[in-house]
């Protein structure tokens, strides 16, 4: 359907029993993100929040909690919008094709931005930043946030709107050093479109003009988190999404969504920063207080009736796992025609998303030669860690084969395959002194960490361990091993003190195991601070090991060495995995709160019999 609204997003949801109305008042200080994940983690429908204490609006979450929601916003678009895209990876289709193709033509002429100087529904009412719901979603945030804003800046050297940025980066509405109702905090990569925009700016010694938009159709939500490629407009794929040209008008010198919920303006001073933070992100951690833009709040403004949404990130799986489910199925092999010779790639989103990436590509450099070894492939890996937001992942995993079962989305079954390959000896390779998420704190500082390519070709080399050797059962130090997957076994030791201390320990397990023939079949050791989590789920395994390495500093090897630059080790990789005391702390639900709000939940609340 072609929502005007959020509103009308909302009722049609309701209509088809994938919304529920919240009758009683809820505080948004924790309260409401606790409704918010329980419901969440139930898979339960979309939330209305008829009562937030201290704010006469309405609040909504979990709209796009679950795939075939997103789907179903979408229904009467979706497909149009893939074979746009699809279109453009091979544009002969449309000729081979006219009629086939006609529809998605006409889908395009929802793209293009529509000017509308008469109808401004957002105008509706101006008020103060401390009038809009203050969701504090964690108990160590610094405040009160926006979670799915849509931030609107345009280049000074190149403006309007078919030039401009939409993004969704994370807005801190109270809290710390800010001004109340006249300073809010903007949180972004100086890499991402408004950091871009904010160089150009600052280059000029001039204030950034910008622009939030809260609500509207949910279209536009999506568009601000779509990865575009640099120079088409969020606003144009809007609209095509939607089903309706994204409408905007000016005020002041600032570009409006007229038909958004809720509307923020104004200014980034040059070189002016405030603390931002603490924030649960969706890495399962905290990201801490750090410098950080200040918005200097110009107006802001509500339309009648006006729905705040957000939602709650925190360690996957959350909401914004189903936003990058709907984005993978709407963008479906753009990514593969963009880097030649990759199939398949994946991000595992209960390791954060950002820090594991599993692939799957060609390798045909040598077909001649009978030695089998990755080539390509990294040369595909170089691509996909300088390609968007893949630049950001600190572990790639790449192997290549003619398995047509073979799977990323099949974790254990990937790994498995990758581990019977690798040879470790000459497969593992290095970037260090390099860029990370900033929301990633196992690195050396803030955005400075490494990374580490994985790559596996050519035939079995090792049948994988499924039980736990005996020589991992008799050591020292490392007590407690479990088998986590094939192959890969946990061992819990002492605490993390420092790296100096961790250097030591490990060269103690290289001693102990450097002649243990029975390590043949072990290809990776997690070393941890608790084994038996590790071995609950295969979640925990991923959201340990992965989010808490930093590669050139936690990966070590059982008979390592360095020849000619190149570091590998001839028996199994050792991660060492515990908590570091420069790591953030991890989010964790208040026990009071989630008491708080069982009252929803049983019999005569608004949420009874729905777990």
């Amino acid at each position: 359907m072609a929502y005007s609204s959020l509103e009308a997003c909302l009722t049609d949801l309701e209509k088809h029993g994938q919304l529920i109305r919240i009758r009683e008042a809820v505080d948004p200080y924790l309260e409401m993100a606790a409704i918010h994940l329980r419901v969440h983690e139930a898979g339960g429908p979309a939330l209305l929040f008829e009562k937030v204490k201290g704010s006469k609006f309405r609040a909504a979450s979990n709209i796009f909690g679950t795939l075939e929601r997103s789907q179903f916003i979408f229904r009467d678009t979706l497909k149009q919008v893939q074979e746009l895209i699809a279109l453009k990876n091979d544009p002969i289709k449309a000729i081979k094709h006219p009629i086939k193709n006609f529809g998605a033509g006409l889908a395009a002429l929802k793209a293009i931005p529509k000017k509308d100087p008469w109808q401004k529904p957002v105008f509706h009412e101006t008020i103060r930043i401390s009038d809009l719901p203050q969701i504090q979603h964690w108990p160590m945030d610094g405040g009160a946030f926006i979670t799915l804003p849509q931030v609107y800046t345009e280049d000074i050297n190149q403006p309007g709107i078919l030039h401009a940025n939409l993004g969704m980066y994370r807005i801190q509405l109270s809290g710390n050093q800010y001004i109340p109702d006249e300073e809010i905090g903007l949180h972004y990569q100086l890499h991402r479109g408004i950091g871009i925009h904010q160089t150009e700016a600052n280059k000029k010694g001039v204030p950034l003009k910008v622009t939030i938009f809260v609500g509207g159709p949910p279209a536009h939500s999506v568009a601000a988190v779509m990865p575009l490629p640099e120079g088409i407009s969020e606003m144009t794929f809007a609209g095509v999404l939607g089903g309706r040209r994204f409408r905007y008008t000016h005020d002041n010198g600032y570009t409006i969504s007229t038909d958004a919920d809720f509307v923020i303006t104004g200014e980034v001073i040059p070189n002016m920063n405030k603390p931002e933070g603490p924030f649960g992100d969706h890495l399962g951690y905290y990201s801490l207080q750090h410098p950080f833009p200040v918005l200097k709040v110009h107006q802001v403004y509500a339309r009648k009736n006006a729905i705040w949404p957000f939602t709650v990130v925190g360690r996957p799986p959350q909401e914004d796992t189903s936003f990058g489910q709907l984005i993978h199925a709407i963008t479906g092999t753009a990514l593969q025609q963009e880097i030649p010779g990759l199939k398949e790639v994946h991000a595992v989103d209960a390791a954060g998303v950002h820090p594991l990436l599993l692939a799957i590509g060609s390798e045909r450099y040598t077909p001649y030669n009978p030695a089998q070894q990755p080539e390509e492939l990294l040369t595909i890996a170089n691509h996909v860690l300088g390609t968007g937001q893949l630049s950001l992942a600190k572990f790639l995993f790449i192997t290549a084969g003619d398995d047509p079962t073979l799977n990323t989305k099949d974790i254990p079954g990937y790994l498995s395959y990758m581990l019977q390959r690798i040879n470790f000896s000459r497969d593992v390779h290095f970037y260090t002194h390099t860029s990370i998420d900033t929301l990633d704190y196992s690195g050396t500082a803030l955005n400075s960490g490494s990374k580490v390519v994985l790559a596996a070709y050519g035939p079995v080399i090792r049948e994988l361990h499924t039980r736990v050797p005996d020589a991992l059962m008799q050591l020292r130090s490392f007590r407690f091993p479990r088998m986590i997957l094939p192959g890969i076994i946990a061992l819990q030791t002492t605490g993390f003190n420092s790296y100096a201390e961790a250097t030591i320990e490990m060269e103690t397990l290289n001693k102990e195991l450097a002649n243990e023939a029975s390590l043949n079949a072990v290809a990776m050791i997690i070393v941890c601070d608790d084994s038996n989590f590790l071995n609950e789920t295969l979640n925990n395994f991923l959201w340990t090991c992965f989010t808490r390495c930093n590669p050139s500093h936690d990966i070590y090897g059982i008979n390592a060495f360095t020849e000619h630059k190149h570091w590998g080790c001839k028996g199994p990789l050792v991660f060492d995995a515990r908590k570091k005391p420069h790591h953030a702390p991890a989010v964790e639900k208040d026990p009071a709160i989630e008491k708080q709000i069982d009252r929803l939940f049983e019999k005569g609340g608004s949420l009874s019999g729905l777990l």
